[in-house]
């Protein structure tokens, strides 16, 4: 498997193989949890949780631009060359609106301007963004059996 900087939707069965491969090349991982819900309050809480962020995000504020900056300034104060985010408990990327929407455009966002020299000080990184829709509730039972 190669980790492709950028974004990416995947199936929810392609993740232990992705997590598999960026553990070979020792490359940073880090996992958004939402079980499936996209709203913005538990968005900022999976990123909190999850993402190294500089400057920290406060919990009394939700804004979207605070956060895009935080994840942008705190992967690249890793100094790593190659970061994995997995977000495998999303909504299919089809049809994203609202703050699932604006959730995914920051993520495509940070994952470009990491990779361009002339916003890192010539130290750019290359972030990979892999979304796995989580099953629906009749896939989750079916699975089961």
């Amino acid at each position: 498997m190669v980790i492709d900087r950028g974004f990416h939707e995947v199936s929810g069965a392609d993740i232990p193989e992705i997590l598999d491969e960026a553990a070979r090349q020792g490359v940073p991982v880090f996992t958004l949890s939402t079980a499936g819900r996209t709203d913005k309050e538990t968005f900022f809480g999976a990123v909190r949780e999850a993402l190294p962020l500089d400057p920290p995000l406060g919990t009394f504020r939700m804004v979207w631009d605070a956060l895009s900056d935080s994840v942008w300034g705190g992967l690249h104060e890793l100094k790593s060359p190659r970061v994995v985010i997995v977000w495998p408990d999303a909504r299919p990327v089809a049809g994203a609106a609202g703050d699932f929407w604006i959730a995914l455009e920051i993520l495509r966002d940070v994952a470009e301007s990491l990779a361009a020299v002339r916003y890192t000080s010539r130290r750019p990184t290359q972030v990979s963004v892999y979304i796995a829709p989580a099953p629906s509730p009749g896939e989750a039972a079916s699975a089961e059996d």
